[in-house]
């Protein structure tokens, strides 16, 4: 079978791994991205030294690459990144510059395009033609599949619903974790940093009623969100990841229920609501079916 390198960028690690054309791995590993302390420059090094490795002991036929930051997927280029987060890397011309190092054909995404095509292909979103892919975490990202195809926008910037208007705030700030932590630290008068999600949903699951109203109103605005997103693109299935949706068995009927009441019915009995299910490889596998989409 044909080999791949798979590279997943984050902000604060980089995933990758060594795969066939189906989506199986050989190999995977794991380090830090450096990103405040290395930035665009240190992440493509990182870049070249995990390709190195892979292509001399490998007959490699391509490197898939998903990374944070707004993409150009023609050029593989970043277009924009948080300065503040990864200085440096709005701009670098990834693609470009992997394949004049080795000469082996690369494709570049943004990452949450990546983990909603992974969840598409051999994921939660497995046989749907159409799907929405929201990333709950520091913020909220979104992929949008029609007809199997990822829908990039006029300029690449299709599925940033975390922008998204609702009652005068962004629907990051109402759904997202991070809104979660600092609404919880603000009302119990605690540091953020003392406290996590994990740990909001463990004081849920144990009564503590500030946990459970909060995550009630993160429920009820992430329904808003969704069923917003439902009467534009009405996808066959929505798929939510993130870390925090780990926490399906708790969730999921606190979803199911708002949904029910905010969507008509007709959308909400037509349209899945599934958790993602590969996790940590969905970036690498979506940049896979990426590479295999352009051939």
């Amino acid at each position: 079978m044909k080999k791949f390198i798979c590279i997943d960028v984050g902000g604060t690690s980089i995933k990758y791994g060594l795969s066939n054309e189906i989506g199986e791995f050989t190999h995977k590993g794991s380090m830090d991205t450096e990103a405040l302390e290395k930035g665009g420059p240190g992440i493509l090094e990182k870049i070249k030294t995990i390709s190195k490795k892979y292509i001399a002991n490998n007959d490699i036929e391509g490197i898939c690459i998903s990374t944070a930051g707004m993409v150009d997927p023609k050029e593989g280029k970043v277009v924009y990144a948080l300065e503040h987060l990864i200085p440096e890397y709005t701009g670098m011309e990834i693609k470009k510059e992997v394949e004049k190092e080795f000469s082996i054909r690369c494709e570049v995404e943004n990452d949450v395009n990546c983990a909603g095509l992974g969840e598409t292909w051999l994921g939660a979103g497995q046989n749907a033609k159409s799907s929405i892919c929201l990333t709950i975490g520091t913020g909220i990202g979104g992929c949008v599949i029609l007809n199997n195809k990822l829908v990039h926008g006029f300029s690449n910037s299709a599925g940033e619903v975390g922008y998204m208007n609702i009652n005068g705030e962004s629907f990051q700030d109402l759904a997202s974790t991070s809104s979660l932590v600092r609404k919880v630290a603000e009302i119990k008068n605690i540091p953020q940093h003392n406290i996590s999600g994990k740990i909001i949903f463990d004081m849920a699951k144990n009564n503590d009623k500030d946990c459970l109203n909060e995550i009630d109103n993160m429920v009820k605005s992430l329904a808003i969100g969704i069923a917003n997103i439902c009467y534009v693109i009405n996808p066959e299935v929505v798929i939510l990841g993130g870390g925090i949706m780990a926490q399906e068995e708790f969730l999921k009927p606190r979803i199911d229920k708002a949904l029910k009441e905010t969507l008509v019915a007709r959308v909400y009995e037509n349209t899945k609501i599934e958790f993602a299910k590969r996790q940590n490889d969905a970036g690498m596998i979506g940049a896979l079916y990426n590479f295999l989409c352009q051939i």
